[in-house]
């Protein structure tokens, strides 16, 4: 059983966005979960979110020490739109999602404690670049948006 997974997301400068991956790796050891890769602080905070919506999502929660990467690791990240790519990047390193669903597709979002996902800030420049890597963008509401 494979216990890692990695997915795409990014992070914005301004009108600038850079492409981050979201990697997840499940291990043995004390439960809890550990994310790194210049996180401040609402990312930090959202494996507090995470685990929530994950559990009111009808999903379960690994009992395993979890570490998130969010590389590249010289980059700053900020705010709540890592929230939805941690969590898929989990279910995915479980085995509750599949991997190849995930291909060629960014995440952004933030999510509520009980799963609902929040707008995120910055997601017109996240589009556009998406666009020009010939990625699919998930954000908001299960909203798969594509552009031509």
């Amino acid at each position: 059983m494979n216990r890692s997974a990695s997915v795409l997301s990014r992070t914005a400068y301004g009108l600038e966005t850079h492409l981050v991956h979201v990697e997840c790796h499940l291990a043995g050891g004390l439960p809890g979960t550990t994310i790194v890769g210049l996180a401040e602080g609402a990312v930090r905070e959202a494996r507090d979110r995470v685990k929530s919506a994950i559990r009111n999502s009808g999903f379960s929660y690994p009992v395993s020490h979890i570490t998130i990467n969010l590389a590249p690791s010289h980059l700053s990240k900020s705010g709540t739109g890592f929230d939805l790519p941690i969590a898929i990047a989990i279910l995915a390193a479980s085995e509750q999602l599949p991997r190849k669903a995930l291909e060629q597709t960014e995440f952004i979002g933030e999510l509520g404690l009980f799963g609902e996902l929040r707008r995120a800030h910055n997601v017109l420049a996240s589009a556009a670049a998406c666009h020009q890597s010939d990625h699919r963008l998930f954000y908001l509401r299960q909203t798969l948006m594509r552009f031509s």
